[in-house]
């Protein structure tokens, strides 16, 4: 019997390699042939970023880390077209900058009803594809009500922060690792992948994890005569 293979992945709303990342994922883990469960964990890339930014993307980067505005609008641009051969649609004209702490306290409530994957894509999708605002709470309500979930609730566990302490116990447990970029997957527990890395790449340390799983669960061979 295959055991199914675990995959923890740091990251965060606003990257765009994750998005990227995921799809890359999700090509290697439909090119193996096992079973693999994924559990998504929270990383802030900038936390100390306002709800409401006066801007737009290119301009926050711009001023965080320092670089010209064309080399930024150059860079965001690039990504766009990486993001084009998975198959994402990136409209960084209509992409709200913005905290995603609020986000991530979504995903935590989905993954308590069962539904973590669904909400990941959805905002995922939400911020890059569809220019939606994914911090403040009533649009994150909004956004979980249209794929099922119960909106009154859903504000009322934001509005509580029900969940931040999930949240920031995903970002500690990624300093203990020493994650320092995402998107950052976690194999088995052991095996740590950086990136979005080809689909190839996820396949391949797939089969290495569940070869080793089988050797150390395969039966040693009898000595007695």
């Amino acid at each position: 019997m295959n055991e199914t293979i675990k995959v923890d992945i740091w990251s965060d709303i606003q990257c765009p390699w994750c998005y990227i990342g995921k799809r890359k994922f999700e090509a290697g883990v439909a090119q193996f042939d096992g079973d693999v469960e994924v559990e998504y964990h929270s990383y802030e890339l900038a936390p100390d970023t306002p709800v409401d930014f006066d801007g737009s993307p290119a301009e926050y980067l711009s001023t965080h880390k320092g670089m010209p505005l064309e080399q930024v609008q150059q860079m965001l641009q690039n990504v766009t077209d990486i993001a084009a051969s998975v198959g994402l649609e990136y409209d960084y004209d209509a992409v709200q900058q913005t905290n995603t702490v609020k986000a991530h306290e979504l995903i935590h409530y989905a993954k308590s009803k069962g539904r973590q994957l669904d909400m990941k894509e959805r905002l995922l999708q939400a911020y890059f594809v569809d220019g939606e605002h994914v911090g403040r709470v009533e649009d994150l309500a909004d956004i979980a009500a249209e794929i099922g979930f119960d909106r009154a609730d859903v504000m009322r566990a934001l509005s509580t922060n029900e969940f931040l302490a999930d949240v920031k116990a995903d970002v500690a447990l990624a300093q203990e690792y020493g994650i320092q970029g995402v998107p950052f997957f976690v194999i088995d527990g052991k095996y740590g992948v950086s990136g979005a890395q080809d689909a190839a790449t996820f396949t391949q340390v797939l089969e290495q994890v569940r070869s080793e799983k089988s050797a150390v669960s395969a039966p040693a061979a009898s000595t007695e005569e």
